[in-house]
């Protein structure tokens, strides 16, 4: 019988979002506040499954992106020798660096909201929760750009991301929300999935709770975002027919896949691999074999 088509409909359903906007929009008017960031140019936007619409009821924290663009990191690898060679003639060195940012934006939120309400996690500070609003992940980032074209400076082009570094380890972090998000609205588009992606993300996540809350797998197996990377790289033909077709299709296509060739949903980072922004193929293994086991047992 498997899990029931009423079920799988339920645990599609999206969760909360009207204290996740107003958190984002407290942050932004936080930051507007503070001398040390007037005339930056910098943006705060959400990331995460608030953003991309794949939250469950009892997600709570909420990631936000504050993002520098005037000073930016850079990759030139993509570029003929020539362009390479222009484009870094042309760069002016910063004088405002990641960490003159990320210690504006600290006391900027301290300021605003109090200095024990906001405390610095490794990759990114923790602002708690308060009235209207929920715990907050805030990343410091510049940007960064992967750069495919440089010819002059009124034609120039490159893909955009985020970059900046550990506290404890100093290691540096690159990643791309933008791309990422505007990757899973094209999955979820008519053409492709026929808005079936993001419920079915939405089913698969809520899945993976009920097997965690149970003590089924670690919770620490399969975070909500390489879950979603995971079911991004799924066959979009699967995401169509009964709640339970899409269940057992989503499965289907991602346990016939090659896993090696996968990337996250930004569609640049393989999914699996060493880095702590990566999954491992064993956890994602076993995560498989839960749900199958999950659909069996009912």
């Amino acid at each position: 019988m498997g899990i029931p088509e009423s079920q799988l409909k339920t645990w599609a359903n999206q969760g909360a979002i009207t204290t996740a906007k107003a958190t984002h929009e407290s942050i932004r008017h936080a930051l507007s506040k503070s001398d040390s960031l007037v005339g930056k140019d910098f943006e705060v936007y959400l990331q995460g499954s608030y953003k991309n619409s794949t939250n469950i009821r009892g997600d709570s924290d909420v990631d936000v992106v504050v993002q520098l663009n005037s000073t930016f990191f850079y990759d030139l690898s993509r570029l003929p020798a020539a362009e390479r060679e222009l484009c870094q003639s042309t760069i002016v060195p910063a004088t405002y660096e990641w960490a003159n940012f990320r210690q504006d934006v600290l006391l900027a939120l301290r300021s605003y909201y109090g200095v024990t309400a906001v405390s610095e996690g490794n990759c990114a500070l923790k602002l708690e929760a308060g009235s209207s609003r929920l715990p907050a992940d805030i990343v410091v980032c510049l940007q960064y750009r992967e750069y495919l074209r440089f010819r002059s400076l009124d034609e120039q082009s490159w893909v955009e991301g985020i970059k900046f570094f550990t506290l404890r380890e100093n290691r540096e972090v690159i990643n791309f929300p933008k791309l990422h998000y505007d990757n899973g609205v094209r999955k979820n588009s008519d053409e492709r999935t026929g808005g079936r992606y993001k419920p079915v993300v939405r089913m698969f996540k809520n899945a993976r709770t009920y097997l965690e809350d149970r003590g089924w797998i670690d919770s620490s197996l399969a975070r909500s975002y390489f879950l979603e990377c995971f079911l991004y790289n799924a066959s979009d033909s699967a995401f169509y027919g009964s709640w339970q077709g899409r269940f057992l299709g989503v499965l289907d296509s991602l346990r016939k896949a090659n896993w090696t060739k996968m990337t996250c949903q930004n569609g640049l980072v393989p999914l699996f691999g060493p880095t702590p922004e990566q999954w491992s193929l064993q956890n994602a293994s076993t995560l498989v074999a839960a749900l199958i086991n999950l659909w069996n047992g009912w």
